[in-house]
């Protein structure tokens, strides 16, 4: 018997790799072991764990970057902020002008474990990487928590001469990075104090399409809901609701997006792949799955003058690796040294 299309989309969502890739195998169904130390008001509707590598609650005028990195389904953002703490290391940055940020999507079973408070933000356990509502204490997208991040950056009294913002995420943070790029609307908080803003998609096991052609065609034909969010357009959750296909198309296309493909990423049996027929029509594998999908963008009427497709040679599903390489660092930092732009 056929599952119904959303519970497919919670059951096949991929996880994120780290430098061992040890949260590959390790099940998303147990509480984490370490909850962010600070803490971000969502408007009235509640609080959202994050690590930040400098208290922002203090004017932080030395600060010219902010690098938003997103944790993968394990929820344990106390390890993406070691990576992302070993990228800026690496990119001789050493907390000088960058802001590293990690915020914590956390689930109901972290709460009960950790005694949280009632007003901690939890959602379903994969439900965030797609923008779902959280499910207490009020009804509130993932998608708005980040856009409650970019509002913060772009207050002028913490950050007066800030001048770009990353956001980046490897496997399941790179499904979020590249739906965020399409349908979040913080950007436009940043673009009113002279902000840029780039998006970094490493790596994810799918991709959001905006026409209803796949690559794999036959596997699309025979798979109800293909085209569903966050596969496709169709049954978007509330947040994109008031847009339509076409006006995110528009919007995603202006935007700076990057992305990051390990050459090495190619086995159609990885543990983590998403092999939902949705995932399947996109293509064998995630490093196929990514250049079909940047081709077929580039297809379109006027194409993408803004997004990249840049390879990482040599290596797979880590994320570690992917972000340290010298076209991680400069999709990060805009380091120089990167030479696999296709």
């Amino acid at each position: 018997m056929r599952w119904p299309t959303y519970l497919a989309s919670i059951a096949l969502v991929l996880f994120a790799s780290h430098a061992q890739g040890a949260d590959e195998d390790a099940p998303n169904r147990q509480p984490v072991k370490a909850i962010a130390d600070a803490r971000l008001a969502v408007g009235n509707q509640g609080i959202l764990p994050l690590y930040l590598s400098s208290d922002w609650a203090l004017p932080l005028p030395a600060i010219s970057r902010a690098v938003i990195v997103l944790h993968g389904r394990l929820r344990n953002a106390d390890v993406y902020y070691q990576s992302a703490t070993t990228a800026q290391f690496a990119a001789g940055d050493e907390g000088k002008s960058t802001l590293m940020i990690v915020p914590q999507f956390l689930a109901e079973i972290d709460i009960e474990a950790h005694k949280l408070p009632a007003d901690t933000l939890r959602w379903s356990l994969e439900g965030w990487e797609g923008g779902d509502a959280a499910l207490a204490p009020s009804p509130v997208s993932s998608f708005e928590a980040l856009d409650a991040i970019l509002a913060r950056l772009s207050d002028r009294r913490i950050f007066p001469n800030l001048k770009q913002v990353v956001v980046a995420g490897h496997s399941g943070g790179g499904q979020v990075a590249q739906r965020y790029a399409i349908a979040g609307k913080g950007e436009a908080t940043l673009s009113r104090q002279h902000i840029e803003i780039r998006y970094v998609v490493a790596n994810p096991s799918s991709y959001a399409y905006f026409s209803k052609e796949r690559p794999e065609r036959a596997i699309a034909a025979s798979c109800p809901g293909y085209n569903n969010w966050k596969y496709g357009m169709d049954e978007r959750p509330p947040y994109l609701a008031d847009a339509t296909p076409a006006a995110l198309e528009a919007r995603y296309v202006e935007r700076e997006v990057i992305y990051l493909l390990g050459t090495l990423d190619t086995n159609p049996e990885h543990s983590a792949l998403d092999k939902s027929c949705m995932a399947k029509a996109q293509g064998p594998f995630r490093y196929a799955r990514g250049h079909a999908y940047a081709e077929a963008m580039a297809k379109r009427d006027k194409g993408t003058p803004n997004h990249k497709v840049w390879d990482v040679a040599g290596v797979g599903h880590d994320g570690d690796k992917m972000l340290t390489s010298k076209c991680g660092l400069a999709a990060l930092f805009d380091l120089p040294g990167c030479t696999a732009d296709r």
